[in-house]
């Protein structure tokens, strides 16, 4: 994953990186079950009108809190069994978008258990706002 930061456009990336959660995830009869470790990864190309000046530092109103973000993340995850990691990235890249200072959301979700032979498997996807 990496969306990149652009001085000239007004966009810094805020991202969250390889956090673990336990998630009812799958379509399989064990992985609705228990919870199964997921892997969640969040980049989020967000607006800063004072970017390319850089004008107004340490001020909070120009920020996306990442501490909301790994909010959200369990959050969505405590909601129940989701049958797919597409369904689960899709709603955590949407909840992320609700910022209306995020104009891009890259999220992947990772089941690093899934086979004994692989790091892992998952699914990478990437909305931006309309």
């Amino acid at each position: 994953m990496s969306l990149q930061p652009d001085a000239a456009a007004g966009l810094r990336v805020v991202f969250v990186r390889g956090l673990e959660l336990r998630a009812l995830l799958g379509v399989h009869p064990h992985e609705k079950a228990a919870p199964q470790r997921v892997v969640v990864g969040v980049e989020l190309a967000v607006r800063d009108e004072a970017a390319p000046s850089g004008v107004g530092e340490d001020d909070l109103r120009r920020t996306v809190d990442y501490g909301a973000v790994v909010r959200a993340a369990r959050t969505i995850v405590a909601e129940g069994h989701t049958l797919l990691v597409e369904t689960l990235a899709e709603r955590l890249a949407l909840a992320a978008l609700a910022d209306p200072r995020v104009v891009r959301a890259r999220v992947s979700v990772e089941k690093p258990d899934a086979f004994a032979e692989a790091a892992g498997v998952g699914v990478l996807v990437e909305r931006t706002r309309v």
